[in-house]
């Protein structure tokens, strides 16, 4: 399963509100399984709309069963052409860089797809690929 949970991983890597990770639940993870009562190796633990307990996923563990769980029911698609599907933080993310000249949001990029690598916080990381995401939809149309 690990090499199908890397893939995903990889997939997802600038996803814009899906975060993929894993921790090892024998080493420094063990605080953190302990607090989602974790008792068997591998689980899958799925999050959604700020659910700060999670549910377990039940269904295969091949590459296509996890991708398309997560494209049918974790993926936000938010789109700026028709950002009905949008939050309203991503909205007025949006409506701000739409006054940008084609170069600051280009710097905006370089700027963000260097924080990528960075430690932070989930919640900070997922907004991060929420804006690479608009600015990158911004840049085609």
């Amino acid at each position: 399963m690990k090499p199908a949970w890397d893939q995903l991983g990889d997939e997802y890597a600038a996803s814009s509100s899906v975060l993929i990770g894993d921790v090892d639940c024998t080493a420094s993870g063990e605080e953190l399984c302990d607090t989602f009562k974790v008792k068997g190796y591998p689980t899958i633990l799925y999050f959604v709309d700020g659910d700060t307990e999670g549910e377990k996923y039940m269904g295969a563990r091949d590459f296509d069963s996890l991708k398309k769980f997560v494209t049918d029911k974790l993926e936000v698609k938010c789109d700026v052409s028709n950002p009905v599907e949008c939050s309203e933080k991503e909205k007025t993310y949006i409506e701000k860089m739409k006054t940008k000249a084609k170069e600051e949001r280009a710097k905006q990029i370089t700027r963000l797809e260097g924080m990528a690598s960075d430690p932070m916080k989930a919640e900070l990381k997922a907004w991060l690929h929420q804006r690479l995401h608009i600015l990158r939809m911004l840049e085609r149309v």
